[in-house]
């Protein structure tokens, strides 16, 4: 029988739940008052949490957005994995990516924007970048094992390596630049598929 994930137990959901609402706090602290003017204090006044509860979870104010914007890699990693076999991995890739940043019921319009709002101030915020940049790095550790598995046993692992940092980095760069811009929340999926396109072209594995 194939192997199933099992469940998140009720406390693991109720953790995650609570991480995801300081998190959306947080993001929209950030993106109004910007890090400098935004404390751990008023993260938890917002998200109605104790001070303690919120360092339970985090260990600085930057940390606590990292739930909110892992979540739309988790997103994009699953679809992967669940990938019709017929696609080439270059197009599994693009469906992939299109899907993690669509709006949904589950991803809804607003979360998009959240993370926009966020993303606009993280240039100039270096704690935020480099909380940022972290995502973006186990982002790319959680590509490796998918393509592996699309890309099958004979497949170069240093291949695969580089095809999961430049897809990766094309999902960094079409976010990064979509949220700059004025672009409705619908172009940052055509961005995602181009970028990542572009980028991964020319490797072994997506031609």
């Amino acid at each position: 029988m194939p192997e199933t994930t099992p469940r998140p137990s009720l406390t693991e959901r109720r953790k995650a739940a609570t991480q995801q609402e300081i998190a959306l706090a947080a993001a929209l602290l950030f993106a109004e008052h910007g890090p400098d003017a935004t404390t751990a204090e008023d993260i938890a006044r917002a998200a109605g949490v104790s001070l303690r509860t919120f360092y339970r979870y985090f260990r600085t104010k930057e940390d606590a957005v990292a739930p909110l914007l892992s979540a739309g890699v988790r997103h994009w990693v699953t679809e992967l994995a669940a990938a019709p076999p017929e696609l080439s991995l270059g197009a599994a890739l693009e469906r992939s990516a299109r899907i993690a940043v669509t709006p949904a019921p589950n991803r809804p319009a607003e979360a998009l924007s959240w993370t926009r709002g966020l993303l606009r101030v993280v240039p100039g915020a270096p704690d935020l970048l480099a909380v940022w940049h972290r995502v973006h790095h186990e982002s790319e550790l959680a590509l490796t094992p998918a393509l592996a598995t699309l890309a099958g046993p004979d497949a170069d692992p240093l291949e695969i390596r580089l095809t999961a940092a430049a897809a990766n980095t094309g999902m960094r760069v079409a976010m990064e630049t979509w949220a700059a811009s004025d672009a409705p929340v619908t172009a940052a999926a055509d961005l995602a598929a181009r970028c990542i396109r572009e980028l991964t072209a020319g490797l072994p594995l997506c031609r």
